[in-house]
């Protein structure tokens, strides 16, 4: 089976190789979309030093790669923390390097987390989140500015907003142009399920990050936790979600060698699973077609019947 266009991989699946050979593999193993990792300590594939030459280097790569580039996930901080002028300043060319990239990329959006890697907040839990949705917002504008899409993060089960009550303080505060990534390995580690997650953000979810987890831990390849797949692509259905899910396989249980045949793997049974799922909502409105048809027939008779029966009485 070809892969779905709908299942794409993120190259924090391949982190332990350069970006160059990461993308070869990615293609050679039959997907045509990435998500670019640029997180610092966690993938590399975009420097954190990020200047113009850095920027120009990294689009060159990419573009020779063929793959198309949906979003790329970067860190520009803990936006929780705050910072004196000078930091504010660096964070800002950072902001305005990445978005370079996203451009050169042609990347829809650019994901970002949701403040420092712990879950206490700074100075409180209400002032922590208007500064992460102050910056966020700020960063918004000018991503909007550019043409490209601003994604959080939310629930992060390592961050600030770790939950899904957190993610709804603050998305609340957040302007209704950020969009929110379902990450399922983050929900399942919080507690909750991507159904609940997209029961109450669906709205607002512009991506889904696949891997599995279970509470407490993130780091499962798929079919190792408890995330009920099946059920994540009929709950996206339901919202008619028109999206992507990019495998960020970030897993403790997988070889380095086999992480290209393991993301192939997912990317084989998700697309199965995208298939049945098209197949038994087509059978299901087939069904409810007839159904309803037969009803209106049934209607339509009685109401014949029941004319001519009063004819007859006249």
């Amino acid at each position: 089976m070809s892969i779905d266009h709908r299942v794409s991989c993120s190259t924090i699946t391949l982190r332990h190789l350069p970006l160059r050979e990461a993308l070869t593999a990615i293609s050679e193993a039959g997907f045509t979309e990435i998500d670019l990792g640029a997180l610092p300590g966690v993938c590399d594939h975009v420097p954190y030093v990020l200047d113009h030459a850095a920027v120009s280097e990294v689009s060159r790569i990419v573009t020779l790669s063929g793959l198309s580039v949906r979003s790329i996930n970067a860190d520009v901080g803990d936006l929780n923390v705050p910072l004196d002028d000078r930091a504010t300043v660096a964070r800002a060319e950072h902001v305005d390097r990445l978005i370079d990239l996203c451009v050169a990329v042609g990347s829809r959006a650019l994901v970002l987390p949701n403040g420092r890697q712990q879950h206490d907040p700074v100075e409180g839990l209400e002032s922590d989140l208007e500064l992460v949705a102050r910056e966020l917002a700020a960063i918004d504008a000018k991503a909007r500015g550019r043409g490209i899409e601003l994604w959080v993060e939310a629930p992060h089960w390592f961050r600030l907003v770790y939950d899904l009550d957190r993610t709804a303080a603050l998305l609340d505060l957040l302007p209704p142009t950020v969009g929110v990534v379902c990450d399922v390995s983050h929900i399942t580690a919080s507690g909750s399920t991507p159904r609940a997650f997209l029961a109450r953000f669906g709205r607002r979810t512009r991506h889904v990050h696949i891997r599995d987890a279970e509470p407490g831990y993130i780091h499962h390849s798929v079919g190792q936790g408890v995330v009920d797949f099946p059920d994540l692509v009929s709950a996206l259905h339901d919202i008619s979600y028109d999206g992507v899910m990019a495998l960020e396989l970030e897993t403790r249980d997988t070889a380095d060698a086999e992480r290209a045949h393991e993301a192939q793997r997912v990317a084989t049974y998700l697309s199965g699973l995208l298939s049945v799922n098209a197949d038994l909502r087509q059978q299901l409105d087939s069904t409810a077609a007839v159904e309803r048809s037969a009803a209106v027939t049934t209607i339509v008779s009685e109401g014949v019947a029941a004319g001519s029966t009063v004819s007859s009485e006249l």
